[in-house]
């Protein structure tokens, strides 16, 4: 059974502690950009949040792909929210099905930025068990720190949260236990929304800094929706658009990025993997909770 909803905290409570867990490894990270910027070129995808009963400590996919039967693998790869999940904007927050576009989130730094567009997904279940790649993944209530998430936060396998400066999925971050799948108990569809703003930045859903929509290719076209976005910006060069951070994980990412600084003009190169000390002190925290 999922935990009840917790109150919220003060979206500057938030912001302070991420500046608190970014800011040594971010600004350090900063200096090479432009050689990483190149690790994170696969595409990510999320959900949300509120799910029925029960769980897996399996590792799930990250092959979520829009509209259509929850049993396919999917194509595409988009950045979504499930629905219910709590998003921090300049009015305090919002579920992600009531964003429109025009709305302000905010930040981890306390700047706002306007939506673009709020794209939507719909799976549906047909067989008798929910794709990997479509079942959600719970990083429950403080699973990273004291503070956060300051709800259970749902995020699709292929998902990534700022962590250490970088981007990491959270199927990557899966113990089985504070960071665990959790498949629908008795519902038939899931919803998901996709929150994208003019360049990819990291937002507070549920307290926690996850990533905006970072769209590839035609990848719009994985929502039910896309002919809005097709509408609305019919015009508009579709360039690539640059990754907020590096992704590392254990799909090779944290190696590319190594041998890119190393190959670079930086001369300093992280000595703790930051991707390893991530998991290092969610693990920890598990403990600290099971207590």
């Amino acid at each position: 059974m999922l935990s009840t909803e917790d109150p919220k905290l003060p979206g500057n409570t938030a912001r302070r502690h991420f500046l608190g867990v970014a800011a040594a490894a971010g600004a350090r990270f900063a200096s090479v950009a432009a050689i990483a910027m190149a690790v994170s070129s696969s595409p990510a995808h999320a959900m949300g949040r509120r799910w029925g009963r029960g769980g897996s400590g399996g590792r799930g996919h990250g092959n979520s792909g829009g509209s259509g039967n929850g049993n396919s693998g999917g194509g595409g790869g988009a950045h979504c929210f499930l629905r219910g999940t709590s998003i921090l904007t300049d009015c305090g927050e919002k579920r992600v099905e009531d964003l429109r576009i025009g709305d302000r989130v905010a930040l981890p730094d306390g700047d706002i930025r306007r939506i673009k567009w709020v794209g939507r997904q719909v799976f549906k279940r047909s067989g008798a068990r929910w794709h990997d790649g479509v079942v959600p993944v719970r990083v429950s209530r403080h699973a990273l720190d004291e503070h956060t998430p300051h709800s259970d936060l749902y995020l699709s396998p292929g998902h990534a949260l700022l962590l250490n400066g970088v981007l990491i999925r959270v199927k990557d971050l899966v113990n089985g236990t504070t960071i665990a799948p959790v498949v629908p108990a008795n519902d038939r569809s899931i919803e998901y929304y996709a929150v994208l703003l003019d360049t990819h930045e990291v937002i507070l859903a549920e307290g926690a800094a996850a990533e905006t929509f970072h769209p590839s290719d035609n990848s719009h076209e994985n929502f039910s929706n896309f002919a809005e976005y097709e509408r609305l910006y019919a015009g508009e060069e579709r360039g690539p658009m640059t990754s907020y951070a590096p992704v590392v994980g254990e799909e090779g990412g944290w190696t590319h990025l190594k041998a890119l600084l190393l190959l670079g003009a930086s001369h300093w190169v992280p000595t703790r993997h930051p991707f390893e000390d991530a998991c290092e002190k969610i693990n920890a925290r598990a403990k600290e909770l099971s207590v």
